[in-house]
């Protein structure tokens, strides 16, 4: 049997068996034990165990914990309450105001943690009641909350990054630092896309009465924007010591989890259930994450044992003669595809094996690749019927929210961030500018 043949037939049992509902590690890592043993016969288990071994040798997966715990100890003790009300009063006067202050909470939040659902938590417990009081209407807010929460798998510390980081074998941080520059464009995307349609319809998005605006302080507006150097804080915290070079990844992950603690402590909020949801969560999410690894570092072994990726690589290149880049947007295509039924986990494990090595084969850079595979993540998060963001704003929205309203309220937003990818690709510098200017020095 063909190389090609072989890779198809493993492709095709891993999706078939998905649709029996089983585990996404479990039907990945099966499939990948069963082709090992046919293949290479009773040494073939050893694959298996040498992935595990790498998957525990594997220092930076330490991040993981440390950046889920950070993102449930803020949503959880409510450390985004005051953020929220400092963008309340400054831009108020703003048309869509609101909104645009819902979109740069999310961009703080996102520095604070690495995940999508603590965005989605925080906006929909916070935020969402307000500006539907508020008369902003439903379809704008929606999208708006879903579209925010989405740039914390962009927005450093992302897990989403480290994911691909372990299984691509690039270094997180020069991921991370490729991922500020398009992930604070996006957020600038939605913040003029909101003004300028609340703007040209003043009803989608009302400013709030001058006499109510009047009504706040100066004093507690000032007090409200000290609010703001918190998540600056906790970023700084973490960051600046690493880029410095004074402490490794590892290490800046443990400031940034102690540092969110301790300011749950000192506002008075961390309390035992804070610190027992939290670690329950982040022990079950990061085995989660784990398991998901160790399937796809399994299944890869088998691919590069088969050599498959030269073998796909000259299917394309030789045989259909397609060029470099007709090949990545097929890639591109075909993630918007997946993350219609699949999260982005799910893609990353099932692809990745396959696509990395090739993006990699055809000459293209794996920082800049890891950057356009999370921009689609986070269009697959919104992308109907299975988007992940979809589902969370169905479980945490009012009953006056309909799923059709949420469906229709992302439209604008994923043409948004497609618009977004394509700048990304066409100007890899958005991406690693950035990386390699820090790296450099």
């Amino acid at each position: 049997m063909s190389y090609e043949m072989i890779a198809i037939l493993m492709f095709s049992a891993m999706l078939l068996m998905m649709l029996t509902g089983q585990r996404v590690f479990g039907v990945i890592g099966f499939v990948a034990v069963v082709a090992s043993l046919a293949l290479w016969g009773t040494g073939g288990q050893s694959m298996g165990f040498s992935a595990a071994m790498k998957l525990m040798k594997w220092y930076p997966l330490l991040t993981l914990p440390m950046f889920i715990f950070m993102g449930y100890v803020m949503s959880e003790s409510r450390l985004a309450d005051d953020l929220y009300r400092m963008f309340h009063v400054w831009f108020g006067p703003v048309p869509g105001g609101l909104a645009i202050g819902t979109i740069l909470l999310m961009v703080l939040i996102s520095a604070m943690n690495g995940l999508s659902v603590a965005g989605m938590a925080i906006g929909s417990t916070i935020a969402l009641p307000e500006l539907l009081r508020r008369r902003y209407d439903k379809l704008m807010v929606t999208g708006v909350i879903q579209a925010g929460s989405s740039l914390g798998i962009l927005i450093p510390p992302s897990v989403v990054l480290v994911l691909y980081a372990m299984i691509a074998r690039q270094p997180v941080g020069q991921l991370w630092l490729a991922g500020v520059v398009p992930g604070l464009m996006m957020a600038g995307m939605f913040v003029a896309y909101i003004w300028l349609r609340c703007r040209l319809n003043p009803a989608l998005g009302p400013v709030l009465p001058p006499e109510e605006l009047a009504a706040v302080p100066r004093s507690e507006k000032m007090r409200l924007l000290a609010a703001g150097l918190l998540p600056l804080g906790i970023f700084a915290a973490m960051m600046v010591p690493f880029v410095n070079g004074w402490t490794s990844l590892v290490e800046s992950s443990v400031i940034g989890a102690l540092v969110t603690v301790l300011a749950a402590v000192v506002k008075g909020r961390f309390t035992r259930e804070v610190f027992e949801t939290s670690t329950r969560a982040t022990l079950a999410i990061s085995c989660m994450f784990m398991w998901i690894i160790l399937a796809a570092l399994a299944f890869g072994a088998v691919f590069d044992g088969l050599g498959a990726v030269r073998a796909i690589k000259g299917l394309f290149v030789d045989r259909l003669e397609l060029s470099p880049w007709t090949i990545l947007i097929m890639m591109q295509l075909s993630y918007l595809i997946m993350g219609m039924f699949l999260d982005d986990t799910a893609m990353l494990v099932i692809v990745a094996p396959l696509y990395v090595p090739l993006v990699g084969a055809l000459g293209f850079d794996l920082i800049w690749y890891g950057v356009l595979y999370t921009i689609t993540c986070q269009v697959a998060y919104l992308t109907p019927p299975f988007g992940y963001n979809l589902f969370l704003m169905r479980a945490m929205a009012p009953p006056e929210i309909t799923i059709g309203d949420i469906y229709r309220s992302i439209v604008p937003f994923v043409g948004v961030m497609v618009l977004a990818l394509v700048m990304v690709m066409a100007f890899p510098e958005i991406a690693l500018w950035l990386p390699e200017t820090l790296y450099a020095k």
